[in-house]
């Protein structure tokens, strides 16, 4: 399956590092997921590979890959396990973001891209709050940020902080007290104030550790102000986004393989061969296969346009929303699928396949939700030739 996808030279040495972690990844993601622990073996792997710099640019030192092949080192990344790639994704994808947009001051961005490279930090969004759920809705974050005599004292809570036990620096979004605007602020995790509180027990993604990040009186210079959010921005097409589906249809691959594995080699007693030569086992495999095609070529078809044509990217809100929706619902249909072909056996706590189906349904809930993408291409479709 994974031949048709890779490209070039660089495409098969990407996939095959990252299948070589995503092996070593395999054999502890049931620890992890029983113990809700953040992944730092799988972590101090990536790093010692340089995974954290292949979205930095190359001028600083990184390797700058495509959104093509960021795509295909997560989704090999999740074969092994989904909450380490999703992880990783955040961060990566974030940088790319960054890159590609421009919104920081340059001497900022370059300084974090080389402590990514030499120092291997790890940086996330901290954006979510209980009160105004996710930030693609457009609640006003109750986050403060005061100047007083010439710093920035903030205080909030947020929500969904992957990464939380792990990261070097935060990128918290706060309301600004005297103009009412909202800004995006770099906080180290060493700022006096800054602490992680562990509320991340969830039936699915348990590594993400995306426990509460909580600010008290957070005090930091005023140049951790880096931008200003604009409703505009709320509307533009993220390319880095589809992280997210990558990696679910990673988690799907890895549950596909696991029902095939079993098919050829369980054989009960009222069989004279495997179950692998049953018609309806058969179909269902197909059915996953057609499914995982139809997902993957879509994903990937998106990719290289926001690769080669950049001038199409504020066009493309819509597909990659659709990715997305499409890549998601295909994961849990899969996973679901398989399990059916696996049987009973497939709900015991150590099989990987009852992991898969709690991992697969986190998607649902990260960006865009799938009403939102409904709306997105809704609106398209109605709008004024």
């Amino acid at each position: 399956m994974d031949h048709l996808f890779l490209r070039t030279a660089r495409e098969k040495q990407l996939y095959e590092h990252a299948m070589q972690l995503a092996q070593h990844f395999q054999k502890r993601a049931q620890y992890y997921d029983e113990q809700a622990l953040f992944p730092f073996e799988n972590f101090a792997e990536l790093k010692e590979a340089g995974f954290l710099s292949f979205t930095v640019p190359k001028r600083y030192g990184g390797e700058e890959i495509s959104l093509y092949e960021f795509l295909l080192v997560q989704e090999t990344l999740a074969k092994g396990d989904g909450a380490t790639a999703l992880s990783l994704g955040w961060h990566l994808g974030i940088v790319m973001n960054l890159a590609e947009q421009k919104k920081w001051p340059e001497p900022v961005f370059e300084r974090i891209c080389h402590e990514i490279v030499h120092q291997q930090v790890l940086l996330n969004s901290a954006q979510s709050e209980a009160a105004t759920g996710s930030p693609a809705r457009g609640g006003r974050p109750e986050t403060m940020a005061e100047k007083q005599n010439g710093r920035w004292i903030i205080s909030g809570r947020k929500t969904y902080t992957s990464l939380a036990p792990a990261l070097d620096y935060f990128i918290v979004s706060a309301t600004i007290k005297e103009t009412g605007e909202v800004g995006n602020f770099l906080i180290p995790k060493t700022a006096p104030g800054l602490q992680i509180e562990a509320t991340w027990n969830t039936i699915g993604m348990r590594g993400t550790r995306s426990d509460d990040l909580v600010l008290e009186n957070v005090e930091v210079d005023e140049t951790a102000l880096l931008e200003i959010q604009s409703s505009k921005e709320k509307g533009r097409a993220q390319g880095w986004l589809l992280h997210i589906p990558a990696c679910y249809l990673g988690i799907a691959i890895a549950a596909r393989n696991e029902a095939i594995a079993f098919a050829k080699s369980y054989q009960p007693n009222t069989l004279s061969h495997p179950i692998a030569d049953i018609p309806e086992v058969r179909r269902k495999i197909a059915e996953i296969d057609i499914q995982l095609m139809a997902a993957r070529h879509f994903m990937y078809s998106v990719a290289d346009q926001w690769d080669r044509y950049p001038k199409k990217r504020r066009a493309m809100k819509a597909e990659l929303a659709a990715v997305k929706y499409v890549a998601t619902n295909t994961a849990i249909h899969v996973v679901d699928l398989a399990m059916r072909v696996v049987g009973g056996h497939s709900l015991f706590s150590h099989h990987p396949l009852q992991r898969y189906y709690r991992d697969v349904r986190a998607g649902l809930h990260n960006p865009p939700a799938d009403d939102l993408t409904i709306s997105i291409v809704a609106d398209r479709s109605f709008q004024k030739e």
